[in-house]
């Protein structure tokens, strides 16, 4: 930059020409710019911007040479890369405009005009699946921090990219959730899987819930036409016998997990009872409530050391009809609760699937409710309730409290609807995982 003298000047020139693009006189701030890149040519910040303003008039390949040397000469800013990206997608370079709004994204992933952007190479490339993905995900990251909800929370620049890319997402994700389910239609009939579309167009907000019973709420995906109950009698789980004979054999499992707590974990992730009580997820009256786990399965994963150690355990697991979903389920576990902790009041992700406790240690003054009504466990013997209903536990004794959580599926499912359940499912975490957004929320 040379003298102290030079410095300044420099200075005075850049932010005129800030001024001047701030109050939206673009000629006099690309001419300011200009002047500064005559003494400066390899000045970034005037590169980005005369190149832009040659983007605005299609001036392609000066566009190009100037906005590539602004990222020559500043390669960590992520909007001069997706401001290459912007001009190889107008010049139908879809590759290397793909190129850049990753090199955009690498430096600042939650950059929602790259991501936006990106959909769009993807889609000019015709790489459709994959461009509803990105559109999606990029719509979803900006409106779930408030941008992009409308004309007054999107930027006047964006507006007509925001529409097409919620326009497209409408039309083709759908379509790609349908597709999975064909060879199931094939196999089994159009009409069998009747209640699981129903169930897709109400997560894709084309359908109202209508649930029957007011207390229900699903907070992921919620099929029409089942049982709706807080608890489920027990003739409907003939496998319930199997499972309680061996209580005593589990039981004596548990005991030795907790004399020696290796592979014990908060079910939440933390036990910090500040934060969890201010999430509305467990509170205390005995000192410090926690809500601990012991995985033999969860979102799917088999967790191997935990099984090793509970061998009977996982023999009488692996002969019960378990939900079984790709990146989701089985869920199994020790839940344990402290004297004194309080799981409070919350719902469930689907109604696909049942929770079924089978008590193992229980004090007095433990008890679960859903739906607003109480029940109290009793050793050894199971019970299922639908978890999409607010439900609640609590352990007010001076004891731990002990239970095993499996999930099964609704008894009123047919064979081609699981099969249907696990490839929508999994097929979503799929698509949201392309999308850069979570699959489901956690119950």
């Amino acid at each position: 930059m040379g003298t102290g003298a030079t410095k300044q000047a420099f200075e005075t020139r850049i932010n005129l020409a800030r001024a001047h693009a701030a109050q939206h006189r673009i000629p006099e701030a690309e001419a300011a710019y200009l002047e500064i890149l005559k003494d400066e040519p390899d000045a970034p910040e005037a590169l980005n911007f005369v190149g832009m303003c040659a983007l605005a008039r299609g001036e392609f390949a000066r566009a190009e040479d100037y906005l590539k040397r602004a990222a020559e000469q500043n390669p960590t800013e992520p909007d001069i890369w997706k401001n290459v990206g912007i001009v190889q997608l107008a010049q139908h370079h879809g590759e290397d405009a793909l190129d850049a709004f990753d090199r955009a994204l690498g430096l600042e992933p939650m950059h929602f005009a790259a991501r936006l952007h990106r959909g769009a190479a993807l889609e000019q490339l015709e790489r459709i699946d994959e461009a509803t993905a990105a559109y999606f995900g990029a719509l979803a990251a900006a409106q779930g921090r408030g941008k992009w909800r409308n004309d007054m929370t999107t930027p006047p620049g964006l507006r007509s990219a925001v529409r097409h890319a919620i326009a497209f997402v409408d039309t083709h994700r759908k379509r790609i959730f349908m597709e999975l389910l064909q060879p199931l239609r094939d196999k089994y009939g159009q009409a069998s899987l009747a209640r699981i579309e129903q169930g897709l167009e109400i997560y894709l907000g084309e359908r109202e819930p209508d649930y029957p019973d007011p207390r229900q709420y699903c907070k992921f995906f919620y099929v029409p036409g089942l049982t709706t109950t807080p608890y489920y009698p027990r003739e409907r789980f003939p496998w319930y016998a199997q499972l309680e004979a061996h209580t005593d054999a589990i039981r004596e499992e548990l005991r030795a997990v907790l004399a020696q707590p290796i592979g014990i974990e908060p079910f939440l992730g933390t036990n910090d009872n500040a934060r969890l009580k201010e999430q509305g997820l467990l509170d205390g009256t005995r000192g410090k409530a926690e809500w601990n786990s012991f995985f033999f399965h969860r979102h799917g994963e088999l967790f191997e050391q935990n099984a090793q150690r509970c061998p009977r355990t996982v023999e009488v697991l692996n002969k019960l009809p378990l939900v079984h979903i790709r990146g989701h389920a089985p869920e199994v576990l020790f839940s344990i609760l402290t004297p004194g902790s309080h799981i409070l009041k919350h719902h469930g992700v689907t109604n696909t699937r049942l929770v079924t406790h089978l008590p193992l240690i229980i004090p007095e003054d433990c008890a679960i409710s859903v739906g607003g009504i109480e029940h109290a466990w009793q050793e050894g013997r199971c019970v299922t309730f639908d978890d999409t209903f607010e439900h609640e536990a609590w352990n007010r004794s001076d004891k731990l409290r002990a239970v095993m959580i499996l999930d099964a599926w609704h008894p009123d499912l047919t064979e081609a609807e699981r099969a249907a359940v696990a490839l929508l499912v999994g097929g979503i975490g799929d698509f949201n995982q392309a999308a850069r957004v979570d699959a489901a929320p956690a119950d």
